[in-house]
């Protein structure tokens, strides 16, 4: 056990360097994925049972720590596919927020970059989705087609209604077009979330104990939780899809992009990555991992600190699910 110990925390402190230097979804890359993800289990587990080398440091399992919950599912431990991993989200899906902002858009590419946004976007929430208890496939694709059908239906819908505001002038109406992606997206969003994790209204989600005991479940608890990923999946696309229009505007009236208008895409492709990622880490942290809602749980009756996936709560003998601390 020493020698795997030793084994691992080399490995640990080696994927301490590599996730200073290099952009957190690096650590998702082949050549990282099994064996820094292997080792960095194993340190965890060791740290779990008490049988860490004494050589090793915080950083390096804090460093572990990074590396396992970028690849790996919090509840079900299996690695989630590249492209749908939170770590991924900025680089696979700021080609997607370019083409959403491209002006002139016809109606065959605002469909299409509305789908492939909803796509990526499903894909992600199911990637990242609340395992505890299992889901039909049917509830997926149920999101899904809403999702999708609701963000081209309002895009789609307020194009035409810029196009046919005769009061507005050319450059304003396509000022104007370049926002009508957010309120779409937005409302999609929404959609989605609603529509793929309803059941988990009606069944609840699991609450667990400091020590990852199961407890019972909770609706309201769920119901806290869909609140705020529901804001949550608001407020990411803010900024990403409001801000690039607005410096874009400012930045096609200078004379180098007015003479080489070429270099507007690239530039815009600048643009939106340094807007996703700014509202990426943002969003994320709107709403701690561990909340700290006043909750009622009739159903669970024993004095204990029970926590779900986003709260954190004081159980009191007659049931009370009462603010307590965050664990964060």
């Amino acid at each position: 056990m020493a020698d795997t110990a030793t084994t691992a925390s080399a490995a640990a402190a080696s994927a301490a360097n590599t996730a200073t230097d290099t952009p957190p979804f690096q650590l998702g890359k082949p050549r990282f994925q099994q064996r820094r993800l292997r080792e960095a289990v194993q340190l965890l587990e060791d740290y779990k049972h008490g049988t860490l080398h004494p050589g090793v440091t915080n950083e390096q399992l804090w460093s572990a720590q990074k590396i396992k919950q970028a690849i790996l599912h919090p509840d079900t431990n299996e690695k989630i596919f590249m492209p749908f991993r939170m770590s991924g989200y900025i680089p696979f899906g700021t080609p997607i927020v370019v083409g959403l902002l491209l002006p002139n858009q016809t109606l065959a590419s605002t469909v299409f970059w509305q789908w492939l946004n909803q796509s990526h976007n499903a894909c992600v929430n199911y990637a990242n989705r609340n395992a505890t208890k299992p889901s039909p496939a049917s509830k997926f694709i149920q999101g899904y087609l809403g999702a999708v059908i609701s963000a081209v239906s309002i895009a789609v819908g307020l194009n035409v209604l810029v196009q046919k505001a005769n009061k507005f002038t050319p450059a304003t109406r396509l000022l104007v077009q370049r926002f009508v992606p957010f309120p779409a997206v937005a409302s999609a969003n929404i959609c989605n979330v609603v529509l793929m994790r309803y059941g988990e209204l009606e069944e609840g989600i699991d609450v667990l104990d400091v020590d990852g005991n199961l407890v019972g479940s909770s609706r309201i608890a769920a119901r806290h939780a869909l609140l705020e990923t529901a804001l949550t999946r608001v407020v990411l696309p803010m900024p990403i899809l409001v801000l690039p229009p607005i410096v874009m505007s400012m930045l096609e009236k200078t004379a180098l992009l007015q003479a080489r208008p070429r270099l507007l895409l690239p530039v815009q492709s600048l643009v939106c990555l340094a807007a996703f990622g700014l509202a990426l880490p943002l969003a994320i942290s709107l709403f701690p991992q561990m909340s700290e809602p006043c909750l009622m749980a009739p159903s669970l009756t024993d004095e204990k600190n029970v926590f779900s996936s986003r709260a954190v709560f004081f159980l009191s003998e007659d049931g009370s699910l009462l603010l307590k601390s965050s664990l964060a």
